[in-house]
């Protein structure tokens, strides 16, 4: 007897020491790594109260949603990067919420098998497609909206004010390229850093070309600021903003200066003013039910709504990836990410995702409104 006890000992712990820490398990594990802190908190604390409503089941199976904070640090989501996919062990990576954390993430994402939902836009390298998904809309979607509308309004010159990041980048680019096919001249390229409190100098070189119209590439409350410069220089055009530029904190920070703006956006801002034949309608007014139930109302927030559609998106795969293999395993990773870009539709509250192959962007026009600032509020801006 005791020596049957003492064999049955042993082969409990021979098999507790040969199991890995990636061996297949129960839970699901998804690591979400976002700006919570520093300049940019205003984008990123939208996504953790959001995960705070994430589902601690999917398909019979528990969720366990690791969240941490990257400080807007491409360094840090990096870090927390190697941290989900070393020691926790995760089955997808959801971040990070600004480009430059994501973009850190690229390699950690491909090199680990890991399905990686990026939840700001990100320019997909051919080279990373296979395990790198894009949530928010891509920008030149975006810019595509406020491009037409200075179409359909005669503009002929648009000055550029914009982040010395990716995302003044992204912006710049997709303006040139499509204001140029419209044939609207870009006048002007000037940069600002996030952290910066004073953009007069390069508000001043935009105010001295005299253009039609402004866009400014920013995001969250640092966009507010060129947008001020100008109008204390008496600029009385028509100003554009990002759609990383919808937000409460903003609206804040501009007051009255920003009644008129116009900027792009996912439906969920306006959901009540879509009409009823929208695809995202319904599931944007859920989202908003039940985030504002927690956070108050008019708290609905496009960035917010990212990281639900990202949810979304990752649960709608779980339970074709179960037949694949068990959470914990490369099986599992590999089944979430063929079943994600298999093509079948989630309705979001931006958009439909659709994904395929050679398509990890996954949305159309469809996921795009233009807004204006009326009243201190976002409202639709009728076409």
């Amino acid at each position: 007897m005791r020596t049957r006890l003492l064999a049955t000992i042993g082969c409990l712990l021979a098999a507790m020491l040969c199991a890995s820490p990636g061996s297949a398990r129960d839970d699901i594990r998804i690591g979400i790594t976002g700006t919570f802190t520093g300049p940019a908190a205003a984008i990123g604390i939208p996504y953790k109260q959001a995960s705070e409503l994430f589902p601690a089941k999917v398909a019979g199976r528990p969720v366990t949603w690791i969240v941490l904070d990257d400080g807007g640090d491409p360094g840090a989501a990096l870090k927390n990067a190697r941290r989900f996919t070393d020691e926790d062990k995760v089955d997808a990576i959801l971040g990070s919420t600004s480009p430059p954390g994501s973009m850190a993430i690229f390699d950690v994402a491909s090199e680990t098998k890991t399905p990686q939902l990026s939840l700001a836009p990100v320019p997909i390298p051919d080279a990373k497609r296979t395990w790198l998904f894009n949530i928010p809309q891509a920008v030149p979607i975006m810019v595509s909206a406020i491009v037409d509308h200075m179409a359909a309004n005669k503009v002929k010159s648009v000055g550029f004010i914009g982040f010395t990041d990716s995302w003044g980048d992204q912006n710049y680019g997709a303006l040139v390229k499509l204001a140029g096919e419209k044939g609207i001249k870009v006048v002007g390229n000037e940069r600002y850093n996030r952290v910066d409190t004073s953009v007069t100098a390069q508000a001043l070189k935009i105010f001295s070309e005299n253009p039609d119209v402004v866009f400014i590439g920013g995001s969250a409350s640092p966009a507010v600021l060129p947008h001020l410069a100008l109008r204390d220089l008496g600029y009385k055009g028509q100003i554009y903003h990002s759609h990383g530029s919808v937000s409460r904190p903003v609206l804040q920070a501009g007051g009255k200066s920003l009644e008129g703006s116009i900027a792009p956006t996912g439906p969920v801002i306006v959901a009540d003013e879509l009409p009823e034949s929208h695809p995202t309608k319904k599931a944007a007014l859920d989202f908003i039910r039940i985030y504002e139930e927690k956070w108050g109302k008019g708290t609905r927030n496009p960035f917010a709504g990212y990281a639900w559609d990202a949810m979304l998106v990752v649960t709608a795969a779980i339970p074709s990836a179960l037949k694949a293999g068990e959470p914990g395993s490369v099986e599992f990773r590999e089944g979430l990410r063929s079943a994600i870009e298999s093509g079948n539709e989630v309705q979001g509250t931006h958009a439909v995702y659709r994904f395929t192959p050679t398509d990890h962007y996954g949305v159309d026009q469809r996921a795009r409104v233009l807004v204006t600032v009326k009243d201190g509020a976002f409202r639709l801006l009728p076409n």
